[in-house]
């Protein structure tokens, strides 16, 4: 009897018992995607509007490196959370905070962004060091991106791609380390002080030398 193997948590249909289950891989289910997609969108006219404050009409110009600048951040945040969760055994898969994605693009015409676009969900029960260390995943990633694209940010020709590529990198991973609510860092912490410590200092010391 063939039995249909599915990758995402929400494809299977439990009024049917037809399925198999298979090991969590990096691969990602239709809603998943659809919600990625959603919220890069979004968040790509939020920054190029905040950018463009108060001249609006120029955030079209803008809006191809927000888009790179969010590619970067937002999505390789989120999948580097996935891909935590993934090793650790665990279903993971990024669900759009609608709310959040409006109130960011509201915000946006104020010429800032605070926004709570969406978060990846573990189904299990992670211990608190897995979670921990999940939840230091994403940011992680943008420091590292900031990192390696910080030093770009001097060439004349490309600067104020690589520039807002860093600035957005090292913003989202100190924001994501401040110990508060559900953010990052309140979890980093939990696990490991010391751990959370050195993560948010590196974060603060790239986001000041992506302003300079």
């Amino acid at each position: 009897m063939n039995r249909k193997v599915y990758y995402s948590f929400h494809d299977i249909p439990f009024t049917s018992y037809d399925y198999s289950y298979k090991k969590p891989e990096l691969k990602f289910g239709r809603r998943e995607i659809k919600e990625l997609l959603i919220s890069i969108a979004i968040l790509s006219f939020a920054f190029s509007i905040a950018q463009s404050y108060p001249n609006y009409p120029n955030f079209i110009i803008l809006l191809p490196v927000s888009f790179l600048a969010v590619i970067t951040a937002f999505a390789c945040h989120e999948i580097s959370h996935k891909y935590a969760g993934i090793k650790y055994g665990y279903w993971s898969e990024y669900r759009m905070f609608p709310a959040g994605l409006i109130f960011a693009l509201l915000l946006s015409f104020a010429g800032f962004i605070f926004a709570a676009p969406g978060a990846v969900h573990i189904f299990g029960t992670p211990s608190r060091e897995e979670n921990g260390k999940i939840s230091l995943a994403g940011p992680v990633a943008n420091m590292a991106i900031a990192s390696i694209v910080l030093p770009l940010s001097n060439l004349e020709f490309a600067q104020s791609i690589f520039s807002s590529i860093a600035v957005i990198n090292a913003f989202l991973a100190f924001f994501n380390l401040l110990p508060l609510g559900p953010l990052d860092g309140r979890k980093v912490m939990d696990w490991n002080f010391g751990v959370w410590l050195i993560a948010i200092v590196i974060s603060v010391l790239l986001m000041f030398s992506s302003f300079i």
